[in-house]
Order: structure tokens, then sequence, then C-alpha cells
């Protein structure tokens, strides 16, 4: 091949009836359910579904925080970054909040690294499918705030995973009661407008901050019902009245008064001297907190149910709610659809899928069940254009490669889709005509090339690869791969940088 660059495929092959016939159902597997294939794993895995199946029956995927992230370097950072607002505006203020937005930065790569590898390691890549899928779908994004960057990784640990064979209302209250989110979407600071906190500011200097809706807007568009799912402005702030109150300990000093704590003052008489009271030590415990004085009074209504006043328990007992809606189930349905069958859910898999959502009270383990058995997932029409991510992450598996956490970062900064990072609440795009411009698709060639080099993997065959793509016996791209007067980086280059690599 001459040249410098490798020149992208992106549009998918044309289909016939030998295609069909010829379709390996391991690597549809392998490649459209799970993260990528690895050599000569398709050889192993005997019954397609079967194996599938087998990985949702092994438990929540847990894993622990990664040595660099612990629960105590993260309060230090924090405080430490809190700490360093509060100095001086000069040369050693500003070296202090440098070395403070470092160490935050650091904890948020050591979480990068420990779940790329996750992804390009597990030996359940389903299950580990369905935790990036969730992770978007419930999404942060270290791009919006400065403390959600050493959050996220938490967030996906503690929020996700646990729940990602379980019941979907336990992943929304969970995402909906984490600091990650909690920061994120703002509501942290939203207060109720009749709230105690509420009056006694307004009453001590004119300057009552009020309801923050953001979240509970969010959480009706994107987590639940969907933009069509029939809730009004009015259902918006109703919501966000009910989540009053639901903020984060431990990012702040907080006095006694704003915990709600017996004989406190500050905040619940409009006073901001703090100055005699005790407080929580910044960081300390980072983690939700309920503050009754933030919370709104009285009865609230959404979508024409009354939430009688409860404090805490009406935010949880709304969120419910909103997960067993069955615009919901409609919502979630086509979302699933398109991640695993095609960018055009078919109609029909999204009835079946929202039907197996709604008998199961969102059982996530058996809707995950349900999309292995849909046919239209093993028709070669359902394949899906691999998103920057899934191509980075299916290309390690390919060179069965562990250790390259660090290296994949920057590739992944510069495709446009590091984790955790999406520029929208909505998450990141699921479609190929979001990922499969001209530049990105160049830019896909050069990084193809670029990693085979850097990887320096001198015996790996570049006949392998057609181990782990789905690619017929008459394509051009086998006598490529086999064509030794070729250089071996041009050959990996080439194929993964084609079609048959681009598309699972």
């Amino acid at each position: 091949m001459g040249g410098d660059r490798v020149r992208p495929i992106a549009r998918q092959p044309p289909l016939n009836a030998v295609d069909h016939l010829l379709m390996d159902l391991s690597l549809r597997a392998l490649n459209g359910f799970g993260l990528g294939a690895r050599p000569g794993e398709r050889a192993t895995i005997g019954d397609p579904r079967g194996w599938l199946r087998a990985q949702l029956r092994a438990g929540a995927p847990i894993v622990q925080a990664p040595a660099e992230a612990t629960p105590d370097q993260l309060t230090a950072a924090i405080e430490a970054f809190r700490m360093a607002g509060q100095g001086a505006v000069n040369d050693t203020g500003r070296a202090a909040r440098q070395e403070a937005r470092r160490r935050l930065t650091s904890i948020a790569a050591a979480e990068s690294r420990q779940a790329l590898v996750q992804r390009i390691t597990s030996a359940r890549p389903f299950v580990e499918r369905l935790v990036a899928f969730w992770s978007n779908h419930l999404c942060v994004s270290t791009a919006a705030k400065v403390l959600v960057a050493p959050l996220a990784g938490r967030y996906e640990r503690e929020a996700i995973r646990p729940h990602v064979l379980g019941r979907f209302e336990d992943l929304v209250l969970a995402s909906a009661t984490h600091p990650a989110m909690l920061v994120y979407l703002d509501n942290l600071q939203s207060i109720g407008p009749s709230s105690p906190a509420a009056r006694a500011s307004g009453r001590g200097r004119g300057t009552a901050r009020g309801l923050n809706e953001n979240y509970a807007r969010e959480l009706l568009e994107l987590h639940t019902l969907g933009v069509d799912g029939g809730y009004t402005q009015q259902d918006v702030q109703e919501l966000a009245k009910m989540l009053t109150g639901w903020t984060v300990g431990g990012l702040t000093p907080e006095r006694p008064a704003a915990r709600g704590a017996p004989g406190g003052r500050g905040v619940a008489r409009g006073r901001g001297r703090a100055a005699a009271i005790p407080v929580e030590a910044a960081g300390a415990g980072v983690g939700f907190a309920f503050r009754p004085l933030l919370h709104e009074p009285g009865a609230k209504t959404l979508l024409g149910t009354r939430y009688d006043e409860s404090g805490q328990a009406e935010g949880e007992r709304a969120i419910r709610a909103l997960a067993r809606h069955p615009a919901t189930a409609r919502f979630i349905a086509t979302k699933l659809v398109r991640h695993f069958v095609s960018d055009d859910p078919p109609p029909g898999a999204v009835d079946r899928i929202a039907r197996r959502f709604r008998e199961t009270g969102g059982d996530l383990a058996l809707v995950a069940e349900a999309l292995i058995d849909l046919p239209e997932a093993w028709t070669l029409e359902a394949r899906k254009f691999r998103t920057p991510q899934d191509w980075v992450v299916a290309m390690l598996r390919a060179f069965d490669v562990a250790d390259a956490g660090a290296l994949v970062l920057p590739v992944l900064r510069q495709l446009r889709h590091p984790l955790w990072s999406p520029q929208a609440p909505k998450g990141f795009g699921d479609t190929a005509a979001e990922w499969a411009d001209p530049d990105s698709l160049l830019n896909r060639a050069e990084l193809a090339r670029g990693m085979t080099r850097r990887l320096r993997l001198p015996r790996v065959d570049p006949r392998a690869l057609a181990d782990v793509m789905d690619i017929a016996p008459g394509d051009p791209l086998r006598r490529f791969l086999d064509d030794a007067s070729i250089a071996v980086e041009e050959r990996m280059a080439l194929a993964l940088a084609g079609p048959a690599f681009q598309w699972r």
C-alpha cells in the first residue's frame, strides 16, 4: 500500500443472501453485544446466546476503587481544593490552586484508567457494555464542573455498577443520591422557595436563593419519561420542590443548623456568621445528605398524583413512580434497541422490550435477556457503527493488550469521546451519523496506524485479525491480511480502519 495515509472506509458493505447465510453468530455475540472479540475467543464461547445469558447470572459487576482514588485521597484532594480557593491571589495562591487541581485530575485519571482496563480485559463484556450504556444514560460530565471530575469514576462504581442487573428504579435512585449527579445538575444548590432556609436568608439579606430545576428537568426528560413523556413545566417545578434538601455533605464546611442539628443557628436564622459554630471538616465523608431546612414544605402534585409532605421520602416515591411509568418503559426500550440492534430501532423489537420492562417492573437483567432473544439483533442489517470508545476498546481486545489505559486516554480525547465527558446531560450520541463524519474517520485511520506502532506488537500476525471480524470468504481484506509483501503495521492499520472493524 502506498502513500502516507490509510484511507478510511466507513460505508457499510452491501448485503446479499450469501452474507446472511455466512453470518458468524459467535462474532455477533462478541462484537454486537460484547466489547470486541479477542483472537481465538469465538471458538471457545459455544452457544452464543447461552454465553451472553451466563454473563447476566454472575451478579453485579463490582470493582474496587483504584489505589490512587481511595475515599481518604478524595477527601484530602477536595479539602486542598477548597483551601486553595480561599487563599490570596498571588504566586503562592496560584501555585496552590494549580496543585489542588492536579490532585483532582490525578484521581480522575486513575478512575478512567481503571474503567478502561475493566472494559478491555473483562470476561463478561456484555455486562460491561451494559455498565457503559447505563453510565451514559444517567451521565455526569467531568467537562462541566471541576468537582465532578474526581467523582465521575466513583459514580460509575457506586451508583451504576451495583444496579445494572437490578431494578431500574433502584438504579435511578442511586444516581439521584450520588454526589456526582447532585453536583453536576446543581441539585445541591436547590432551595425550596418557602423553606426555612430561604425565608431566613431572604429576611437577613434580601438575597434568598431559589429553586433549581436542572436535575428535575433532566430526570423527567432524559432519565425516565423522555421528552415526549407527557409532563409539563408545572411537573418540572413540582418535582424540583420534592427534591429540595437533596444535597451533598462533606464538600464544604457546614454549620449544624444547615444540617438540621438541634440548637443550631446560622442558616436557620438567616445569619451568615459561623465563627462561634463548630463545622464539619470539608471533604469528610463526601456523600448524599438530606437537609430538612432546605426542603420545600407542603404537598406537591406530579403527573396528577398528590404527594403529601414527607421530606426525603417524597422524592424517593416520585422517582420510583417515574421509573415504573409506561412512558419510561417505552423510552428505555427505544434506547436499548437503538444501542444493541440498529440506529433505526425496529418498532416490533421496541414493543417487546418495553413490554418486558413493564411486566418485570424494570428488572434490568430480565430486560437484557429479552435483548438477547430479539431476532432482529442477529441479522447483518442490525450492525452498529462503533463509537470511538468502542472502537479503541475493541482494538485493544483484538490485540489482547491489558495495560494500555494510560495510552488510551489521550486517544479518546483526540476522538472527542473521553470517558464521562459528554457536552450535554443527554450523554454521548449513539448513532453512526454522530461519529462517522469524514474528519473523524480520517482521524481513526491515522490513529489506527499510530496505535499499531506505539503498542509495539512484533509477534502479532495480521491474519489473526480475521478471527475477530466477520469477513465474507471472498472479501479482498482476507488476501490483504495474508499478503506478506506489505508491512505488518500497514496491514493491521487498514484492517482496523476498514468497515469490517468499524462496524459491530
